[in-house]
């Protein structure tokens, strides 16, 4: 995996180092028989929040490669909140509400939470729950499903 962004954040290089030792172990579950070490990536990331650091997006790399090795989009609009470890498991998201606050700002249609968010999101004003669609997922293989455009 080559990450373009020079130099990366060591967040971020955790984050997508994570994703792809990730694919490798469910590439099977994920992709089939598609076999990613078979495949050169490359990987940019655009400043995106305040922090710049690209900590948070372990699912969105995940997504994307599968994406890219299924040759099957994934639905425009979409965030995708989570981050991912090494095993597999989806960390928790500390201020979903924030996180879709900020979708609705950057005009996304729909967000992709994991499970262990919903109830933090009934503290959400009703008025931005109207304006955005959120999806949950209760792991990457769920989020994938309900990510790519069918």
């Amino acid at each position: 995996m080559k990450i373009l962004n020079q130099p990366a954040p060591p967040p971020f290089k955790e984050a997508v180092r994570c994703a792809e030792q990730n694919l490798h172990v469910r590439a099977k579950e994920l992709v089939g028989d598609r076999d990613p070490r078979a495949h050169e990536f490359s990987i940019q990331l655009s400043a995106f929040d305040s922090a710049k650091s690209g900590s948070g997006v372990g699912v969105g790399v995940l997504l994307a490669l599968c994406s890219s090795l299924l040759q099957k989009s994934l639905k425009g609009g979409t965030v995708v909140a989570g981050s991912l470890n090494l095993g597999g498991s989806i960390e928790t998201i500390y201020n979903p509400v924030s996180v879709v606050e900020i979708a609705i700002e950057k005009g996304a249609a729909a967000i992709l939470m994991p499970i262990g968010s919903r109830r933090q999101l009934n503290d959400l004003p009703d008025d931005l729950a109207a304006k955005i669609t959120i999806h949950y997922y209760l792991d990457s293989k769920d989020a994938l499903l309900k990510s790519l455009a069918v």
